[in-house]
C-alpha cells in the first residue's frame, strides 16, 4: 500500500496529488477492478487470445503503412 508524508510547507492538496501519483504507479487500482469479478482460468486465456490477435492486426497495418 503507497504511503506518503507530508513534507514541510506542503500544502493538503500537493500531498493528495503525490499520493494519487504512487497509487496509480503502483498498480492497485487496477489489481482491484481486475479481481473485482471471478474470471475462469478459459476465459483469461481467451480475452488475452483476443488482445494477442488485435496487437498483432494493428502491427500488420502499421508495417503496411511505413
Amino acid at each position: 500500500m503507497p504511503a506518503v508524508v507530508l513534507r514541510p510547507n506542503e500544502s493538503q492538496d500537493q500531498l493528495l496529488k503525490r499520493f494519487r501519483k504512487k497509487v496509480v504507479k503502483s498498480g492497485v487500482l487496477s489489481t482491484v477492478r481486475r479481481k473485482r469479478w471471478f474470471i475462469s482460468k478459459s476465459e483469461v486465456r481467451r480475452v488475452e487470445k483476443k488482445k494477442a490477435m488485435r496487437r498483432f492486426k494493428r502491427r500488420q497495418m502499421s508495417k503496411v503503412s511505413e
